[in-house]
């Protein structure tokens, strides 16, 4: 063989351990957000499981505002079930974005049920409704947290697929861009679920 064949041959083999690097990295990075989401998915688990707790706990003082917590349930099994099509698929944009409007629109149903125990002095001073309250304002912050090491891979991710010449191997297998998660409560209904009851 010749010497130019064995530059060839060289010039080959780092391009493809060089190409098995980026793929290799991607794919971890990918793993990173999908595991990023399980994350999210845990708190988002927990606090779906604190909400029928703090409607039953209120229904006794709210019996006539009936209308009120059966939106809070109906807005919670909406978030859910987009939450577990989002944790079968965590890298779906779709999905993610079903779950955030969904996310909003529990977030918004909470936001109303607060506003409305405000008005109710023995609802406030319920022990089981503050401590419920405590528990969704904790998990409210730790929601936010797991969102924001989310983003945080997703950065990555999209920062290392982007830059050239790693896009090329990310476009030739499929490594599309990942979108990252808003927040899917206002700054309204944050404050509103930080209130003590």
């Amino acid at each position: 063989m010749s010497v130019t064949t064995w530059v060839w041959l060289a010039v080959a083999a780092v391009v493809l351990f060089w190409a098995v690097g980026v793929y290799n990295r991607l794919v971890r990075l990918k793993n990173a957000i999908a595991n990023a989401f399980g994350q999210i998915d845990v708190q988002l688990r927990r606090r779906y499981d604190l909400i029928p707790n703090l409607v039953e706990a209120a229904r006794k003082y709210l019996a006539h505002e009936a209308q009120t917590l059966e939106a809070v349930i109906a807005a919670r099994n909406q978030a859910r079930a987009a939450e577990q099509t989002a944790a079968g698929s965590p890298l779906n944009a779709g999905a993610l974005g079903a779950l955030m409007g969904a996310e909003q629109v529990l977030g918004g149903a909470l936001g109303r049920l607060f506003a409305v125990a405000e008005a109710y002095p023995e609802l406030k001073a319920d022990q089981t409704i503050r401590e419920l309250s405590e528990e969704l304002s904790s998990t409210e912050n730790r929601v936010g947290f797991a969102r924001q090491a989310y983003n945080d891979h997703v950065l990555e991710f999209n920062d290392a697929a982007g830059q050239f010449p790693a896009m090329i191997v990310a476009r030739l297998f499929g490594f599309l861009p990942q979108a990252m998660l808003a927040s899917t409560t206002s700054e309204e209904q944050r404050e509103t679920l930080r209130i003590q009851l």
